[in-house]
């Protein structure tokens, strides 16, 4: 039987808004598993339905770079946000994301590509930087999207300088008419992807392994029922699910009386020749990385052997 923990309960309890009795039942009763935790809330109706969530717990920046009809993003790790701001640091994002435009969403090809004017690889880039600024770096990871005619548009938020920030998303939008037309309404579908954080792009390509979860939670919260009204109910279910998870299905930010496929279809009348969206990319600084939860001044204090820092 895993330990609940005192951390572990408050951090159930931040994800899903649940009171902290119900929290620890929740966790005793799936042996401590977090995400199987939220999901006995789910089917309790003590939780109400919540993407899967990762903890940001990485420094660093998000890179991104369109060129036409490609477009690349880009995640490198720091291990604060002080060399995050530091403009070395940025200047190297700014230079491996150039890169990975041409890396086509290959982590490793990109690491291995030479960097501008030095002799070394962009590996082999970083690890003189990580003795140069003192901290370790890491190329995490890199996707690409590109389309045969029309543009990749792009968006980044919390923008710590051009083409980098907290957020970055990729939109490719494949259509024969206004290039300016398809990048402005680019850049806003891509704004809209930053803020919902879509699944898919529709039910039919949402992951097997989720669909079958939101199903289990659907049977469990309604056992019992006729399979009949069973099927009913999942199917219903599931219909909620794509309108809150999958971007085609999705409520339009900018414009909350029409869904995102119908803001499409406007959108490509309005360029001319109409448009599809052919795929999306939205990545999240940190996004799936635990850093814990240690106390940085505390650390800092430790390591100038002051003691504990106060206020």
């Amino acid at each position: 039987m895993a330990e609940i923990t005192a951390a572990l309960v408050r951090d159930l309890r931040e994800k899903t808004g649940v009171g902290m009795m119900d929290c620890k039942a929740a966790l005793a009763a799936t042996n401590g598993d977090m995400e199987a935790a939220v999901d006995w809330l789910r089917a309790k109706g003590l939780a109400k339905a919540a993407k899967k969530s990762t903890r940001v717990a990485a420094e660093g920046l998000v890179g991104v770079l369109t060129r036409g009809t490609t477009g690349a993003l880009v995640e490198v790790n720091s291990e604060t946000d002080f060399v995050a701001r530091n403009e070395k640091f940025q200047a190297m994002v700014a230079e491996i994301s150039k890169l990975a435009v041409d890396a086509d969403g290959s982590t490793e090809k990109l690491k291995t590509m030479k960097f501008p004017g030095s002799g070394h690889d962009v590996a082999a880039y970083v690890a003189e930087m990580v003795a140069t600024i003192g901290e370790n770096m890491t190329v995490r990871r890199t996707a690409a999207l590109s389309v045969k005619d029309g543009v990749v548009a792009s968006y980044v938020h919390n923008q710590a300088a051009p083409g980098m920030g907290k957020i970055g998303v990729l939109v490719a939008l494949e259509g024969a008419g206004s290039k300016d037309e398809l990048n402005a309404f680019g850049r806003m579908l891509a704004m809209h992807i930053a803020a919902t954080n879509p699944v898919s792009l529709d039910l039919a390509s949402v992951p097997a392994d989720v669909l079958a979860r939101e199903k289990a939670i659907l049977e469990e919260k309604n056992a019992g029922k006729p399979a009949n009204v069973m099927e009913k109910i999942i199917a219903s279910g599931l219909k909620s699910y794509a309108k809150e998870n999958c971007l085609l299905e999705q409520a339009y930010v900018h414009d909350g009386s029409k869904t995102v496929a119908q803001a499409i279809s406007e959108a490509g009348n309005k360029a001319g020749g109409g448009v599809v969206l052919k795929a999306f990319n939205r990545m999240q600084l940190g996004e799936g990385i635990d850093k814990g939860s240690d106390d940085f001044a505390a650390e800092v204090a430790k390591m100038s052997g002051q003691g504990c820092l106060r206020d």
